[in-house]
């Protein structure tokens, strides 16, 4: 019942008698542009059914935990953005379009930014993050702040994705027994369950694409340095970065236009004016036509669902006129020589960059440090009942970030990971590297954990490189998608590689909202055939 959903009803009721079809809540952020362009629907219509909509599915219903706070200025905002439109003024793509932020993204007004955590519950700081001060300038509406993976998954070693002690845990909308792999598991969610146009998520490594993929939507990874971090609750500024989460890549392009760019507070941004682009415009159904695309088949064997669709994924870049180019990507111990690396240099970054967040926040949030988190969360039952902080205990133990053997293993995390992709995409002269972005989303399993296997992320995530990933099918009806990997700025030919990808595949679902997969009625009689 939730698939033919409020939203359409909502416009329904508020359209014209002479308007033959409703909107569908699946509309994407384009499609709700050229309704509100035509006089169809308003602003505030599609944010009031949207509101309506949480209240019904996230909140109630299947109730999937995957928005943690609504804006009490988004109604206004609609109002305001409609009698611009009304006057002649539209902004852009995104004019009066509705966008969900993950709750790690500071925002002006009375909501805080919580990271998930009852640490920050009172982190109301009053400051816009440059990323939402571009968004709402570009006309977007911020409807609310999605739950996350609390602290973006960086708290212990045994976390569970998707869990918050503040949002409670996101449920996929596929199968709700299933992850909604973390960080950004509320954006994915939601975004998939059609409860926005579109939202941001956040990735230090795997936190934008792991949870599109898993919720059968685009994510993208940009490169480190395109979008700023300003007045995002960190975990590192070397491999940090905000992303758009969308049902569709075009929504993508649209969302990153609009967030990209430098800002004097992130040096990290310093490129980001000259290298952004008209994503949007780059957009091309015929991408793939002679395009060199590497194949890197490095989890092979890990699911034979996912061999299935990534295999169907190549015969469909092929038939678009692709050229395969099959790859030897780095081997395992290469593989595990950077993530050791990584996992060791990102508890020193932790420590520094969250502590000088911390000494920014409003007098209200009592934690000023690391080690005032360690003894809050000791001290705090509501922090502690599925899992420790064993990553926060080892980061607050590590030296400075100065120390000469951290900046050395930096250094050559980052190296190696660039060489591995380097040798693969430059030598190879290709357009991107595609590989399976995930294996069939796991049973959430709060006593041995859940299964994984196997992602591209870490390559990207540590070379700083973007990563887009699209939806590519299904397992027994759980989304799989298929990543596009290619070198620093090259968003607009990966976005394209992609776009022409997902025009040709229509691989996408709606979720079905079932509380397992033994209610998929080919299960259900295999289960009891009598």
């Amino acid at each position: 019942m939730f698939r033919s959903t409020v939203l359409a009803l909502a416009l329904a009721a508020a359209a014209s008698p002479a308007l033959a079809q409703p909107l569908s809540p699946y509309a994407s952020a384009g499609e709700q542009q050229a309704a509100m362009s035509d006089g169809r629907v308003t602003s505030e219509q599609i944010v009031r059914a949207y509101l309506e909509r949480i209240e019904r599915i996230d909140r109630a219903g299947p109730k999937l935990n995957s928005v943690l706070a609504l804006n009490p200025q988004a109604m206004a905002d609609a109002r305001r953005l409609d009698a611009e439109r009304k006057a002649g003024r539209v902004r852009g793509p995104l004019h009066g379009v509705p966008v969900l932020i993950k709750d790690n993204i500071e925002m002006a007004g009375s909501l805080p930014t919580t990271a998930g955590s009852l640490a920050l519950s009172a982190n109301v700081t009053g400051r816009d993050a440059p990323l939402v001060k571009r968004l709402t300038d570009a006309g977007a509406i911020i409807l609310g702040k999605t739950n996350l993976s609390e602290w973006a998954n960086f708290r212990s070693t045994r976390s569970i994705s998707g869990w918050s002690a503040v949002g409670g845990l996101v449920r996929n909308p596929y199968s709700l027994d299933r992850t909604a792999c973390g960080s950004s598991s509320g954006s994915g969610a939601a975004i998939a369950a059609a409860l926005s146009a579109v939202a941001i998520g956040t990735e230090t490594d795997g936190s934008v694409t792991c949870p599109a993929a898993m919720n059968g939507i685009v994510g993208l990874k940009p490169t480190v340095g395109l979008v700023s971090r300003t007045h995002v609750v960190p975990i590192s500024a070397e491999q940090d970065t905000a992303g758009p989460m969308t049902r569709t890549v075009a929504d993508a392009a649209a969302l990153l236009a609009a967030i990209a760019g430098s800002d004097p507070a992130d040096p990290a941004t310093k490129e980001a004016d000259a290298k952004k682009a008209d994503y949007l415009k780059a957009l091309d159904r015929n991408a793939l036509k002679g395009a060199r695309i590497g194949v890197w088949h490095g989890f092979r064997g890990r699911s034979v669902h996912t061999d299935a669709v990534f295999d169907q994924a190549l015969k469909v870049l092929e038939a678009q006129g692709a050229i395969l180019v099959p790859l030897t990507g780095p081997d395992d111990a290469t593989l595990g020589k950077i993530g050791e690396l990584e996992g060791d240099t990102l508890r020193t970054e932790f420590k520094a960059d969250l502590n000088t967040y911390l000494a920014t926040t409003p007098a209200a949030v009592k934690s000023r440090t690391l080690a005032d988190l360690i003894a809050f969360n000791a001290a705090e039952p509501r922090e502690t009942p599925l899992f420790g902080q064993e990553i926060f205990e080892a980061a607050q133990a590590k030296p400075p970030i100065t120390d000469p053997a951290y900046v050395e293993k930096r250094a050559t995390a980052r190296r190696m990971a660039r060489e591995a992709l380097d040798n693969m995409l430059v030598k190879n002269n290709l357009v991107a590297v595609v590989a399976p972005s995930n294996g069939p989303p796991s049973i959430v399993d709060p006593v041995n954990g859940s299964r994984f296997f196997g992602s591209p992320s870490s390559l990207p995530a540590v070379s700083g490189y973007p990563h887009l990933t699209v939806p590519a099918g299904y397992a027994t009806g759980l989304p799989i998608g298929i990543s596009f990997i290619g070198v620093a700025w090259s968003e607009p030919k990966l976005l394209a590689a992609g776009y022409a990808y997902e025009q040709a595949s229509k691989a996408r679902r709606e979720p079905e909202f079932l509380p397992d997969l033994g209610a998929r009625p080919e299960i259900a009689r295999a289960y009891d055939p009598r």
